[in-house]
């Protein structure tokens, strides 16, 4: 919950510690890499990566965006990214669909904070109408089928997830215009933050500045630019108002980005990232969730070496940026301003440490591999519906033909794959063999969830499904799911009846998380970009959680009977 440690070195140490203690043998302890969800998650990953990159998602968001009512055109990304995100990593289907919804709010005079959240809801939403729509559904069947139970096939659940997502997209329209806000993106949560970006600005010899103090050049009055702070040599005056200008001096200032420019011309001053005598696009990119940025500085990301970008400038949602850019560790949901070559383009969007929100020029798409890519998709779903393969080899037969048919290279596929989300998902795995061979999940039912089932199996599965949503909601939604599932499974037994409605109950309260941004990757993803603040989500997340919860109580039952 603290967040001091990333959820994969946690999951690491807990596979550790059982070991040490002897609370689960070596075999038990490994078993969830090679576990059928571990390696079906892997699988998935790259299938997505084959529609991203080869564009064949961005085909669809192409079409969808010629729409040019705002509202009519979120009623049909709504309609579209649910199911999509149903069979892809919904993480890829919102980078997709978010610039776009950006560019139409932006067209039609709109602001984007009232359309972003709403996609990252649907994103969730679409992942509880199939077993493979998410890393939790996958691996709450695997340590369902370790102990026993028949597990779930690939549209068992379907019928369930699409009722809760009609009812949830219908909120959605309904309430959305008087609970979301209405904000410039990013929009600023204190009055003393005066723009969005963040840059440094060098004084060369010869610029008007020199010898003037920094309270003189009324940065504030002409250009709606602030001064946060002048670096002189290893030297940082974070009081800079009385401070008199020198050469080579570098001024860290914030504001809009023509207003940034304008105030650099005006003065006679440098941008020193922006490359000489190369003709760059700018690009206007977001630090992926769970990317290999997170945690490491400007100046250790290696970005100008892989793409030979540079980063320009930086937007922190909510927080005033107060060191120098190069050694300023990077968060998920962080805006740069990138200059890029064109001939690099293709590189960087397909880079998964980045979402690119708005750029210059449109990417390509790539037909033959695009409709190679969704055959494949089609077709590992068709096998493991009906039944003539298992999910897994299904899906490792789908991996292995788009990098035979040239729709991805083997680099990239390896690269696709969120490792910290595979380690995670294997670390945590024991867990739950753990809390179940030793008795505690036993225990839990025992003294919490067993006396309610004086009031009937239904109350114990209310009380699940809202521990479920409550943990998720500030943890990690696979390690809420490894902790409630042995206690779903024992619960039932406690109770003498079918454990599926307490698993499904798991399954879709540990896939639901609306109510902070932190609680799912797409809800950090549009955070920054829609400019909300943290009780935005509280204010429209929290009823859907609580309808979410009504639904659970009122429909699980009846479609899967205990």
């Amino acid at each position: 919950m603290s967040e001091r440690l990333r959820v994969d070195v946690i999951a690491l140490m807990v596979l550790s510690a059982l070991l040490v203690f002897g609370l689960v043998n070596p075999d038990d302890a490994l078993a969830g890499f090679s576990s059928e969800a571990t390696i079906t998650v892997a699988a998935m990953f790259v299938l997505s990566a084959g529609l991203s990159r080869s564009g064949a998602l961005l085909g669809l968001g192409r079409a969808l965006s010629r729409v040019r009512n705002p509202w009519l055109m979120l009623a049909i990304v709504l309609a579209v990214v649910g199911p999509v995100s149903a069979f892809i990593n919904n993480t890829a289907a919102v980078a997709v669909f978010l610039p776009l919804l950006l560019a139409a709010a932006v067209a039609s005079r709109r602001a984007p904070s009232k359309f972003l959240i709403p996609l990252s809801y649907v994103a969730q939403m679409g992942g509880v109408c199939t077993l493979i729509g998410t890393s939790t559904n996958l691996l709450v069947n695997g340590i369902a089928k370790a102990s026993g139970q028949p597990g779930f096939t690939l549209f068992e659940f379907g019928e369930l997830g699409l009722i809760f997502m009609g009812v949830g997209v219908a909120y959605l329209l309904i309430a959305g215009p008087f609970l979301l806000p209405e904000r410039e993106a990013p929009a600023l949560p204190a009055s003393d933050e005066i723009g969005k970006y963040v840059t440094e600005l060098r004084v060369p010899a010869g610029s008007s500045l020199i010898g003037r103090m920094v309270a003189d050049i009324r940065a504030m009055e002409t250009h709606r630019v602030y001064v946060l702070e002048l670096i002189r040599g290893d030297e940082n005056h974070w009081a800079p108002r009385s401070t008199a200008i020198d050469v080579d001096d570098r001024l860290m200032v914030q504001g809009e980005w023509p207003k940034l420019t304008a105030f650099a011309q005006a003065h006679g001053l440098r941008l020193d990232a922006v490359p000489q005598g190369e003709r760059g696009v700018l690009i206007e990119a977001m630090v992926a969730p769970n990317s290999r940025l997170e945690g490491r500085t400007l100046g250790e990301v290696a970005l100008p070496e892989q793409h030979q970008s540079q980063v320009i400038a930086i937007y922190r949602r909510g927080q005033r940026v107060a060191e120098q850019l190069r050694s300023l560790p990077l968060t998920a949901g962080d805006l740069v301003l990138l200059s890029v070559p064109d001939r690099e383009l293709p590189d960087l969007r397909r880079d998964p440490a980045l979402v690119v929100v708005s750029e210059r020029n449109d990417q390509r798409i790539e037909w033959t591999r695009a409709l190679i890519s969704v055959g494949v998709m089609a077709s590992v779903v068709a096998l493991a519906a009906t039944g003539i393969m298992p999910i897994v080899e299904a899906a490792l037969l789908g991996c292995i033909a788009l990098v035979l048919l040239r729709c991805l290279e083997p680099d990239e596929a390896y690269a696709a794959i969120d490792w910290r989300v595979i380690v995670l998902l294997a670390g945590v795995f024991p867990l739950g063999v753990a809390m179940r061979d030793s008795g505690l999940a036993g225990i839990i039912v025992e003294y919490t969830l067993a006396p309610l089932g004086g009031f009937g199996p239904i109350a114990a599965l209310a009380a699940l499904y809202l521990v479920t949503a409550v943990l998720t909601e500030i943890m990690s939604n696979n390690a809420a799911a490894v902790l409630l599932t042995p206690i779903a499974l024992g619960t039932a037994e406690t109770l003498g009846v079918d454990a599926k409605p307490m698993l499904i109950a798991v399954m879709f309260a540990a896939s639901t998380a609306f109510a902070t941004p932190v609680g799912y990757q797409t809800n950090t993803m549009v955070y920054g970009a829609g400019g909300y603040r943290f009780s935005d989500f509280m204010k429209i997340g929290l009823p859907l959680n609580l309808i979410f919860f009504v639904l659970a109580v009122l429909l699980i039952p009846s479609h899967f009977p205990f």
